[in-house]
């Protein structure tokens, strides 16, 4: 029934990638570099951007029938958290005028509690389903993309994943969480306008012990020019601690004023392989003011940044593994700038019409903090 898109090989490098890592040895450059190369992208001759790495990872599994698509639900279930009833509720959640200024001025706001460690210990055993490849969670074929090893290099595993939000339960009521939903609705507009918001797609990244791999050096709205106005932003959350040590994220204060005539940076390393290729691209005053600082989040805090913030992590050096969960929102209102299908798998939103429907649902709107409009 099911179609094994996941080759040989990348089932042997993601089954050692939870598993304690014992070689020593390591991929050459020359290999590492003809891996790089045959999963790069490139510009077709309309200058659009194909990503061979998005291509690769497209799952193609069969769904069964009695597998429960939660995209269909476009509420809170009630299983991570209660639901909130008043504005009173809502409004707790509200950053302060401090931490909107702060996150203007950086690109990015970090180190916000939004998750207690019992929540996140819940998370983990769901994000553990999709993390052994002896047994493939039926509801696989439910991911827009599944990367077991985005990098190609086993000693250098990156578990990279889009769509976990249709699997499970806790993972749909994630992309709903106040704590996320309400401080994403007050800084995603840079008008200072608080914003409707709806869910543009959820991220998965696991990085197992020892080897994990790194996360290059980008910008996420070098990725999504499919859709405009640039009203998006993410949310990182970490649901185990993050360090310097175990590959935590780290941001480049200042790098969301870098852009190329509106155009964010160009995509240098599809793979994400390579830390430091986005540096020939920049230029001499972005090289200079390049100064990278880790966000050290604790289990359960999130960081927020700009979709031209310059972001990445290093490799996890340590004996347990460094998962986060990624929750990408765009301002109610932004609309489709392809004539292709904004997410595999979805179906078509034509070239000028806004997004919304089963998969970019509303998650939070402003009326709720109204008093009265509960």
């Amino acid at each position: 029934m099911r179609n094994r898109w996941i080759t040989a090989f990348s089932r042997r490098a993601f089954a050692a990638a939870f598993r304690p890592h014992r070689s020593t040895a390591t991929m050459s450059d020359a290999k590492r570099s003809k891996v790089a190369e045959e999963f790069q992208g490139y510009t077709d001759s309309e200058g659009r951007y194909v990503n061979k790495q998005a291509a690769v990872g497209v799952v193609k599994d069969e769904i069964p029938d009695d597998v429960k698509d939660w995209s269909t639900n476009h509420k809170p279930s009630g299983l991570l958290f209660t639901p909130l009833k008043s504005a009173a509720e809502w409004s707790k959640f509200r950053l302060t005028q401090k931490q909107i200024d702060q996150y203007w001025q950086q690109g990015y706001l970090s180190n916000i509690p939004v998750l207690t460690e019992e929540q996140c210990d819940r998370i983990l055993d769901d994000y553990k389903l999709f993390t052994n490849p002896e047994e493939r969670h039926r509801g696989h074929g439910l991911f827009y993309e599944f990367h077991s090893n985005q990098s190609g290099d086993p000693n250098n595993v990156l578990m990279h994943a889009l769509g976990h939000w249709r699997i499970t339960q806790l993972f749909h009521d994630l992309v709903f969480v106040p704590a996320i939903t309400v401080a994403s609705s007050q800084l995603i507009d840079p008008s200072r306008k608080e914003r409707d918001i709806r869910l543009w797609h959820d991220q998965l990244f696991a990085k197992p012990a020892r080897y994990g791999g790194v996360v290059a050096w980008h910008q996420d709205y070098s990725y999504w020019i499919r859709t405009k106005p640039m009203l998006h932003l993410t949310v990182h959350v970490a649901v185990d601690e993050q360090t310097v040590e175990n590959g935590g994220l780290h941001f480049v204060p200042g790098s969301h004023r870098w852009h190329r005539d509106g155009m964010p940076l160009p995509i240098t390393d599809d793979s994400f392989a390579d830390m430091e290729s986005i540096q020939k691209v920049l230029t001499n005053e972005e090289r200079a003011a390049f100064k990278p600082v880790p966000a050290l989040l604790k289990k359960g805090e999130a960081s927020f940044h700009h979709p031209l913030m310059v972001h990445g992590s290093f490799s996890n050096q340590t004996d347990k593994p460094r998962r986060a969960a990624v929750v990408n929102y765009i301002a109610d209102g932004v609309y489709s700038d392809s004539d292709d299908p904004i997410l595999a798998g979805t179906p078509l939103v034509k070239k000028g019409e806004k997004m919304g429907g089963q998969f970019y649902p509303l998650v939070y709107e402003t009326r709720y903090c109204q008093e009265g409009s509960n």
